[in-house]
């Protein structure tokens, strides 16, 4: 499998995003140093491209296909195309507060923790629908990783879209995100132009 093996601060700065967005409190005190150059038009969607793949921990081929499902779909393809994006298990899981980042929401599903409606799924790619009952196992939900995870996650807010019971390790889809909810520095209109050359 491959795996993006980048140091998370160093792709942050090089990105220009805050390290919060992916669970990271860390800050980076060095400032990238870069020549008065003005970026291309080109260079602008792509970086918001890679911005994109990077917080969502998303490798090129699924993300072209993302966005190829995202375009067939009705309504706008970039609203589409976050909304799949921000629904796929892992990402729930992490914005449900079970997991510290994404990439350790990645691995939790892996590790097949993960309920969805009482069925185990270990596919980080899964996406999810509204009503889907999101939970961690009822063997693992005693261990010692999951209260360091709760509290390190009690006080980050979870997005009105999902509805959670922390000391149960249980939540609930209520609706799937529309683009206004998701709070991720990406502009997607940015992403369409570069697939849509």
């Amino acid at each position: 499998m491959a795996v993006n093996r980048v140091p998370v601060l160093k792709r942050c700065r090089s990105l220009d995003l805050d390290p919060v967005y992916l669970g990271i409190d860390k800050k980076s005190t060095r400032q990238l140093r870069r020549a008065n150059r003005k970026m291309s038009e080109y260079g602008l969607q792509l970086r918001e491209k890679q911005k994109a793949k990077f917080i969502y921990g998303v490798l090129e081929k699924p993300f072209r296909n993302y966005y190829k499902k995202a375009d067939k779909m009705a309504g706008m393809t970039g609203e589409n195309l976050m909304t799949m994006l921000e629904s796929r298990l892992d990402n729930v899981v992490f914005r449900l507060g079970f997991a510290r980042t994404r990439k350790e929401a990645r691995q939790i599903v892996d590790h097949k923790h993960v309920l969805v409606n009482g069925k185990q799924v270990n596919i980080p790619s899964y996406l999810v629908s509204a009503g889907d009952v999101i939970e961690i196992k009822e063997n693992k939900k005693g261990s010692e990783r999951y209260k360091g995870i709760l509290e390190v996650t009690a006080g980050r807010v979870v997005p009105e879209w999902l509805d959670v019971d922390q000391e149960a390790l249980k939540g609930t889809v209520k609706e799937l995100p529309s683009r206004d909810v998701i709070d991720v520095p990406v502009n997607e209109m940015l992403i369409v132009e570069l697939y849509s050359k």
